[in-house]
């Protein structure tokens, strides 16, 4: 058996990540499972928006909306690699809401916190620009700014900085069983590959396992669970680009829910998200007829542009599980999130559950589990995640500065510093890896190194890097969360770069 480690987290979308990113480095020994990939769930099928919710203000969530502007700018500087502000227009439908309640809305999303990097909210006339690509009907609207995110990519890289602290990081692993014994925690962790079983003692265990955190609690621990979740499916499609420009919507409808009509990956526009009860099997979620119809409905209510379910060309979708508040709608249950501390009978060996959440809020969240956790783990260093970079996000050197303009400096330098690199590529990689890009290229000097490609600019090099680095196991890690290029690839590419990477696998395994 093992040594003792003081923190054993079970579950890697973004939550658990973050708290073994900032555990790890306030000095405590922390081993993170995940069953599938990481952020394999909720945490790769979400709105990829970095934001306060504004939205929430109708609710009276002052309290979530604050905490998540500031992470908002928080994040922006941690991460400008991965997450870009966006600008968004909101066309004013009056038989909805009254101009004086989104002015009123507005200002509280801009005042709420102290801003840094975003712009303040305006008025805007919407038939001026030439480009509207509204109906008629839409002639005014407002304006305001939130963040897009790579969301797959935040959960590996604060699952990397984790590593880089000397955590453990054990993905296609599952927890089967944890009980308390002599005030440790005895946990069994098997390899889902290879069916082999490994025993671990711990000091606490945290449970971010998402929407299964209340059946890991009952199942897998054999307690009862603090809390009842309701499982909220939120579906979102893609379709080819609905608009030139890249400003981004936020769109009312009759039944007092939103739709966020955002650009994606360049080429692509990504609409979302319903909230529908779900009660099935979380793994097994998907968009229904009913979510994808109502999602056009909306669309073409709006734009001048009609789309129709033959338009779509990759859906996909995600449950949250929320904490059951009672409220009779699903799109007003708080996304704010709760823990639950329970201790053993001697008051040793805590398990901390996690329930609800955003990914917004991921990092305060991890403040607040450890400082949960302190009692229990007193040798912890303090809070330091607020000014540390993420892996990739040291992009500025001798540039100075820091978020968009210093990305766009960095962006151009490398430029000169790959002159050999074809710019739609290099853009791309920048975005991914940032100021890990020289990582990934190790020691290429021309395209010929990059070995053969599989197709829409994803080269050997890059996949060999994924393999050995970032946990990535098949093609499907690769090209639907790693790159999001699976929206390009033809089915003969997937099934080459599967080959290849079963090769490569099978290779390193003897």
């Amino acid at each position: 058996m093992s040594d003792v480690i003081d923190l054993l987290i079970v579950g890697g979308g973004i939550n658990g990540a973050g708290v073994a990113a900032d555990a790890s480095g306030r000095g405590l020994s922390v081993l993170l499972c995940e069953q599938g990939d990481l952020a394999s769930a909720t945490s790769s099928a979400s709105s990829k928006l970095i934001h306060g919710g504004l939205r929430y203000l109708e609710h009276w969530h002052f309290r979530l909306v604050h905490e998540a502007l500031v992470e908002r700018e928080v994040l922006l500087r941690k991460a400008p690699h991965l997450i870009q502000p966006q600008r968004f227009i909101l066309p004013h439908r009056p038989h909805l809401r009254p101009k004086w309640l989104i002015r009123t809305g507005l200002f509280l999303y801009d005042h709420l916190a102290k801003r840094g990097q975003l712009p303040t909210s305006r008025a805007l006339p919407l038939l001026a620009n030439a480009n509207n690509p509204l109906q008629d009907s839409l002639d005014y609207g407002f304006q305001y700014f939130d963040c897009k995110v790579d969301d797959a990519r935040l959960v590996v890289a604060n699952a990397m900085q984790a590593r880089q602290q000397g955590a453990t990081i054990l993905t296609r692993t599952r927890c089967q069983t944890a009980h308390r014994q002599d005030g440790l925690w005895h946990v069994v962790l098997e390899d889902i590959n290879s069916g082999m079983r490994h025993q671990y003692r711990a000091k606490a265990l945290l449970n971010t396992c998402g929407p299964w955190a209340q059946s890991f609690i009952e199942k897998r621990l054999k307690l009862n669970s603090p809390r009842h979740i309701r499982l909220i499916k939120g579906s979102h499609f893609i379709v080819k680009k609905l608009y030139s420009g890249e400003q981004a919507y936020l769109l009312q409808n009759d039944d007092q829910r939103i739709v966020f009509v955002i650009p994606f990956c360049g080429d692509f526009t990504l609409v979302g998200t319903t909230d529908t009860e779900y009660k099935g099997d979380p793994s097994a979620a998907a968009m229904d007829s009913n979510e994808e119809g109502y999602l056009l409905e909306v669309i073409n209510a709006c734009f001048t542009r009609q789309l129709s379910r033959r338009d779509i060309l990759w859906r996909y979708a995600g449950v949250r599980p929320l904490c059951d508040d009672e409220s009779a709608k699903a799109s007003a249950i708080s996304r704010d999130y709760t823990l639950e501390l329970e201790v053993g009978d001697d008051g040793s060996a805590p398990l901390l559950s996690v329930f609800g959440g955003k990914i917004t809020t991921y990092r305060k969240l991890a403040e607040t589990v450890l400082a949960q956790l302190k009692p229990f783990l007193p040798e912890m260093a303090p809070d330091w995640t607020a000014d540390a970079l993420l892996p990739g996000g040291d992009i500025s050197g001798d540039i100075g500065g820091s978020g968009t303009e210093a990305y766009a400096q960095w962006l151009h330098t490398q430029m000169n510093n790959y002159p050999w690199l074809p710019s739609t590529l290099l853009s791309r990689l920048g975005r991914a890896y940032g100021s890990q890009l020289s990582e990934v290229l190790g020691e290429a000097r021309d395209m010929a190194d990059m070995g053969p490609c599989f197709g829409a600019d994803l080269y050997q090099r890059e996949v060999e890097y994924l393999l050995e680095k970032e946990w990535a196991c098949s093609g499907e890690d690769i090209l639907w969360r790693r790159s999001k290029l699976g929206l390009y690839f033809a089915a003969s590419q997937v099934e080459a770069l599967d080959t290849f990477v079963g090769e490569l696998t099978q290779a390193r395994l003897r």
